[in-house]
């Protein structure tokens, strides 16, 4: 069997996550000048810098699956997911293809969709990718994989290339969702503390900075970037600014979660709490026409407590970006 480095890649979407991700893969395949990456998205202007790294742009799902072995995809949502399954299939026989989903999509979507590739000879490997944006531009994501043992070993390498580590949860495609639907509970879960500790201390007087430091010496880097987001600004981003973790996305991974707790009989009333204050957050960047962060709990937050949404740094960072002429 050909190693990874020997089959031809593509990837599908584009998105905050996707750009990073491929770049770094580009890095890595045209090290060695071999075959670039394809890729493709419904915008395709949105590749040109990948482009400009050696990639090569397809106009379509089905012309980059009939020139590849190896597809990756990067997207939205469930019903994205299937959409895109089906133009794979439709393109061709894909009998020997690899399909890398990296997307977070519900467990029971990925066990659909690995039964019909499986039908047609085609292999299905789930590899949520854990972490936010800057992350997927450095490099320094997580990624929770499973598919047979053959597929997984011989994408490995790329996900390596793209990642600080590659965690294997076995040859069952949703017990990878499984764990990133786990994870994405308790991030949410966490930012609602994050946030309660910093309008906690803004109230009381003692002010945020003290309460980062602490995070930061005593709470570890998951906590602490989770305050640098809020106390920067980040939550909040001016209008027109693209999110590190769009606050639709964190609603739909957290709804992934209570779902699966129903389920197995279990109630999750930090997730519940946690979803009620997201759906806050997105109506409010919905009247105010921007684009937040899944952080921006923080601002529903601030304004149960008697707050405004927006801290000064976030008033700031729109004024500064509006004057920039962006």
């Amino acid at each position: 069997m050909k190693t990874s480095l020997e089959l031809r890649l593509g990837w599908i979407g584009l998105g905050s996550m996707g750009i990073g991700l491929t770049k770094n893969l580009q890095k890595y395949i045209s090290a060695d000048s071999l075959t670039p990456l394809h890729y493709t998205n419904r915008t395709l202007s949105r590749g040109d810098s990948l482009k400009e790294l050696g990639a090569v742009p397809c106009n379509t799902i089905g012309e980059l699956a009939q020139c590849c072995d190896i597809v990756f995809s990067s997207i939205s949502d469930d019903s994205i997911l299937f959409s895109l399954v089906e133009s794979f299939i439709a393109s061709g026989n894909v009998a020997g293809k690899i399909l890398v989903d990296t997307s977070t999509v519900h467990p029971d979507t990925s066990r659909l969709v690995n039964v019909k590739l499986s039908e047609l000879g085609a292999k299905y490997i789930a590899a949520p990718v854990f972490g936010a944006s800057p992350a997927a531009n450095a490099g320094t994501v997580l990624f929770a994989v499973a598919g047979s043992d053959a597929a997984v070993s011989t994408v490995l390498p790329l996900l390596n290339a793209m990642s600080r580590k590659v965690l294997r949860t076995g040859e069952e495609p949703r017990k990878a969702l499984l764990l990133k639907t786990t994870s994405n509970f308790l991030m949410a879960g966490l930012m609602e503390l994050v946030a309660e500790a910093h309008v906690l201390g803004e109230k009381t007087g003692l002010g945020t900075t003290a309460v980062e430091e602490l995070l930061q010496e005593n709470f570890g880097p998951v906590i602490y970037n989770d305050s640098i987001r809020m106390t920067t600004g980040v939550y909040a981003p001016p209008k027109g600014v693209e999110p590190w973790s769009a606050v639709g996305l964190a609603i739909k991974d957290v709804k992934h979660g209570i779902d699966l707790a129903k389920q197995s009989d279990v109630n999750l009333p930090m997730g519940l709490l946690a979803l009620d204050h997201l759906e806050q957050a997105s109506a409010w960047g919905d009247k105010n026409d921007r684009d937040l962060d899944s952080t921006s709990i923080y601002g529903v937050v601030r304004e149960e407590a008697g707050l405004d949404f927006e801290t000064e740094t976030v008033k700031d960072n729109c004024i500064k970006h509006k004057r920039s002429g962006n």
